[in-house]
């Protein structure tokens, strides 16, 4: 049985969506039983309360860096705790390129606060687009396809893929919408 660790970070506000996706990431789970698969979901509700000697949230953390995705949710704030956790994550995916990041924002209220405008603004820097959703249905159908993707490809690494030689590579400039290019294959036997 491979096990997928999911850690789902986000502020109170959103219990409701966490307390859905749990649901839906367990049918999800009984559905793949059969292929050998078993996804475990994290929610700091379900962590221990106990008092740690580094502080409650460095354990947290501890299950944001062995996690094989992680699933950050934000609406009208990014409290410090949830994104102390995606520093986590995007540092141990900028080491061992997992976990995978999946980053959705509900539909902003007029009023965001400024730490919703600065967490944006933070993912347009790291070149990430990060998924807008109106409700728990519109959630649940993009991260189920993401899932779906993970899975068809066995969860492995984010990697490039290997360029082989004698194939074609479809680029887009400024000057053709598509310019397909052979690869030299002249100086391969």
């Amino acid at each position: 049985m491979k096990k997928i660790k999911i850690f789902l970070a986000s502020s109170k506000e959103l219990k409701l969506e966490r307390e859905q996706m749990e649901i839906e990431i367990y049918r999800k789970c009984k559905s793949w039983f059969d292929r050998g698969i078993f996804l475990h979901l994290d929610i700091w509700e379900d962590l221990s309360a106990r008092m740690s000697v580094t502080g409650s949230q460095s354990e947290y953390n501890k299950y944001v860096k062995d996690a094989d995705l992680f699933v950050f949710l934000a609406f009208s704030k990014v409290g410090m705790y949830t994104a102390e956790e995606f520093e986590n994550a995007f540092g141990q995916f900028h080491t061992t390129q997992k976990p995978f990041i999946f980053t959705y924002f509900k539909n902003s209220p007029d009023n965001e606060d400024e730490s919703l405008i600065e967490f944006k603004k933070k993912l347009k820097d790291l070149k990430h687009f990060y998924s807008g959703f109106s409700d728990f249905n519109d959630l649940w159908n993009q991260f189920n396809k993401e899932l779906d993707r993970l899975e068809t490809d066995g969860f492995t690494k984010n990697k490039r893929p290997e360029q082989k030689t004698g194939e074609k590579n479809i680029t887009q400039n400024a000057e053709k919408v598509y310019n397909i290019d052979k690869i030299d294959t002249a100086n391969f036997s």
